[in-house]
This record gives C-alpha cells, sequence and structure tokens, in this order.
C-alpha cells in the first residue's frame, strides 16, 4: 500500500517591520532518500536470483593441448672421419737478395711489392770498375797465350837440335821447364778473368725464382757491399705453391697411426692425402692440397708431429704467415648418426639433444658430438637410430613435459652438404 505525506503549511512569524520568517519542514527530503534505497536493494536482489537461475552447473578448467614439436630420427650414413687443427702458411722459398760486391747501387728494376719472374733484373750496382777489370784480365790472359805459344817452339826447337846433339841435355830440360810454367800463368789468367767475369755478373741482381718480392730495403746511390759483407737488398717469396705447417698432438698421433691400421686410413707416402684448409673469414674449407712431408719423430719439447701440406694457391689468395684452419681424412666410418646442428642444445655438462619418447613425453639427453657434416652434426653417443629427436619447436620442449610430436624425415629437412668445421 502507497504511503502518502501530508504536506506542511508554512508558518509565518513576524519579524519585524515589512519582513517575514519562512519556516519549513526536512521530512520529505528524508523520505525520498529512504525509498531510493529500498529501490536499490530491491534491483540487486533480481539480479542475484536471475544470476544463480542460469548456473545449472560449476565451472571446470580445461588445460590447452600439447604444444606440438617437430621430431625426426637421425641420419644414419657412412661419413669420412676428419680431424681439424690450426697451422700457419710459409713460402715454398724465401730468398735475401744481397749485393755480392761492392759498389754503388745505380738502378732499381722494380716496383715494391711486385709479382716477378725468374732471371727478370731487379738491381744494378755499378758496372764501369767491373768492365775494366775483364779488360786488363783478358789482356793478361792473351799475353800468358802468347808466352805459352813461344815457349812452345822453343822446346820444339830444342827437341829437334838434341837429337842431332847440337845442344845439351840440360838446355832442353830449361825448355820444357818455361813451357810449364807458361802453361800455369795461361790457366792462372784464365782464372782471373773468370772471377772477373762472375763479378761483374753480381753487379746485376736477378730474380732467382718467380714469386713477390717485397720493398727495397736500400736505395739508389747508397754504396753496397763494404768490407766483403752482403747487403741485403730486398726479399722474394714465392707463393705458388705455398706450404701450410700444422702440429698434430701426440694423442692423435696415436690415434691416426690406430685408424691406418684399422680402417686403412691413407698415408702420404704411398698415395696423396688430401688436406683441406680455410682462412678466418672463409667459413669452409675451399683450398685442398695434400700431405708432402711428415716429421721422423716426435719433438720431446712439445709433445707435438709436425706435419706440411702443399697447396697451387693459383689465385695467390694464401699469404705466408696467415693463419689456418686444417682439416685431414682419416678414414671412413659407417653407420654414423648425424642430427642437425640446430636441433643440440648446450648445458654445463656439455651437449645434449631433446628427445619425444613413446608417450610423448620429452627427455633430454646428454651426447658425444664428432665432426660437423654440412648443417648436420655428427653424434657418437647418447642417440639410438630409432630415437625421435626433437628438431623443430625446442622452445616449446620442455624436459619432462608433454608434447605433441609432429614426425619428419631429416633427409628431406637437412640434406648433406659441404663438410664444415
Amino acid at each position: 500500500m502507497a504511503r502518502t505525506e501530508e504536506k506542511p503549511e508554512r508558518a509565518v512569524e513576524p519579524v519585524g517591520a515589512g519582513m517575514k520568517r519562512v519556516t519549513r519542514t526536512m521530512r520529505t527530503r528524508r523520505l525520498g532518500r529512504r525509498s531510493g534505497a529500498l529501490g536499490s536493494g530491491l534491483l540487486a536482489g533480481l539480479l542475484a536470483a536471475g544470476a544463480l537461475s542460469g548456473c545449472g552447473e560449476p565451472n571446470t578448467y580445461v588445460p590447452p593441448p600439447p604444444p606440438e614439436v617437430t621430431v625426426a630420427r637421425p641420419e644414419k650414413r657412412a661419413v669420412t672421419e676428419t680431424m681439424s687443427f690450426t697451422g700457419n702458411l710459409q713460402a715454398v722459398r724465401t730468398a735475401e737478395l744481397v749485393a755480392r760486391v761492392p759498389g754503388f747501387l745505380e738502378k732499381v728494376m722494380f716496383q715494391d711489392g711486385q709479382d716477378v719472374r725468374e732471371n727478370d733484373l731487379l738491381f744494378v750496382i755499378e758496372q764501369a770498375p767491373y768492365r775494366a777489370t775483364v779488360v786488363g784480365a783478358e789482356a793478361g790472359l792473351q799475353k800468358a797465350e802468347a808466352e805459352l805459344a813461344q815457349a812452345k817452339i822453343t822446346t820444339a826447337r830444342l827437341q829437334q837440335a838434341a837429337r842431332t846433339g847440337a845442344v845439351s841435355r840440360q838446355q832442353l830440360d830449361e825448355a820444357e821447364a818455361r813451357e810449364q810454367v807458361a802453361q800455369g800463368q795461361v790457366l792462372a789468367m784464365q782464372a782471373v778473368l773468370d772471377q772477373a767475369r762472375i763479378d761483374l755478373g753480381y753487379t746485376e741482381i736477378r730474380a732467382p725464382f718467380s714469386g713477390r718480392i717485397g720493398r727495397r730495403l736500400i736505395d739508389p746511390g747508397n754504396f753496397v757491399g763494404a768490407g766483403g759483407t752482403p747487403t741485403t737488398l730486398a726479399t722474394l717469396d714465392q707463393l705458388k705453391p705455398i706450404y701450410a705447417f700444422f702440429n698434430i698432438d701426440e694423442r692423435s698421433v696415436l690415434r691416426i697411426k690406430q685408424l691406418q691400421r684399422d680402417r686403412g686410413a691413407p698415408n702420404y707416402r704411398e698415395r696423396p692425402v688430401p688436406v683441406s684448409i680455410g682462412l678466418q673469414t672463409e667459413q669452409n674449407f675451399p683450398h685442398t692440397g695434400q700431405i708432402d712431408f711428415v716429421a721422423s719423430g716426435i719433438d720431446p719439447n712439445t709433445g707435438t708431429l709436425q706435419v706440411r701440406a702443399i697447396f697451387a694457391n693459383t689465385d695467390g689468395s694464401l699469404l705466408p704467415g696467415a693463419f689456418v684452419r686444417i682439416r685431414i681424412p682419416v678414414g671412413e666410418r659407417d653407420g654414423t648418426l648425424l642430427v642437425p646442428q640446430l636441433a643440440l642444445g648446450t648445458n654445463q655438462a656439455g651437449r645434449y639433444a631433446l628427445i619425444v619418447n613413446d608417450e610423448g613425453v620429452v627427455e633430454q639427453r646428454t651426447v658425444t658430438t664428432g665432426p660437423r657434416e654440412g648443417q648436420l652434426q655428427v653424434v657418437e653417443s647418447g642417440l639410438a637410430a630409432d630415437d625421435w629427436v626433437v628438431i623443430n619447436g625446442i622452445q616449446r620442449a620442455r624436459p619432462g613435459a608433454r608434447v605433441t610430436p609432429v614426425r619428419e624425415e631429416q633427409a628431406a629437412a637437412a640434406p648433406p652438404a659441404a663438410p664444415t668445421d
């Protein structure tokens, strides 16, 4: 039943001349607030009743499905087992070009750092004094030859006279002795002439072999070879071909020897052993050569065996002194397991791979790795041929967690490529 209110009447009281006081009651305002509160409570109750009537069953948590990961079995095939070392390049031949005779340096016939051919003229030392010496030696030889000819004639005449008794035996002996002295003088003067010509030849310094010459160490106008001491003028290196020297530790040497006995690893003395090298800026091993020297024994000071390989270096990209990575084959190995490099992780225990078992649970396996074959990594232990290795989605695979494996053939995903280090 609705509640009605009576409107209060105004009371007017006289307050002085011409003024009235108006008094109002606050009852109506208080009643209005009370009625609004009642309406709000009624609305809240209705909403609560509606909510209770719409929830017939309680809410339940539905976990998300296991994340998908791509798995593949290790690839199994024969690989060439290799060993990797570090070394440095050295020129096949190096020569210091020196002034072997004293004199003023007149000419330099090359540009610093130029490639030169064998017998190219490089330096010229003052030649005039040596030409004069050659002329004097030639004159001395001619004089000695003339004296020898005269001595031979005299001896022949005395021999003829001695047969008739016209001269004594002593005179003949003296003539024969003078002829032998003249013969010796000719030989001596011939040697002087030869030496003079050699010295004249030393005034021209030529390239003993083809290669690259360094900068000149002496400028024209300087006196070289003073005091009979050879003066170094420049250095010449032969770069085509070029050597790569490296050392193999004793343990690796013993392993190679064992592989040679067990698997027929190559021996450089019986047939060429290929060697590949790569520079610091090269990811692969684009330069190929072969071993041409192995030291006779292990150095007791370093415990290593020195090995040398030779490379054609036709493009001249290999320079003496450069650091190189070296890879040599040591034998064939069948049934090797390979997995993509991205499928392997590293922790404090070493390398590991994530495996999905038959129940879809991820397992972590510690593995021992070998050399790399393109984008694949050789796994020597820790995996079986029928294991399913996580190769994609590794970030979603946690050891002990369940996943949804999507199987894939690894051979199609990662074809073999050229071996890298």
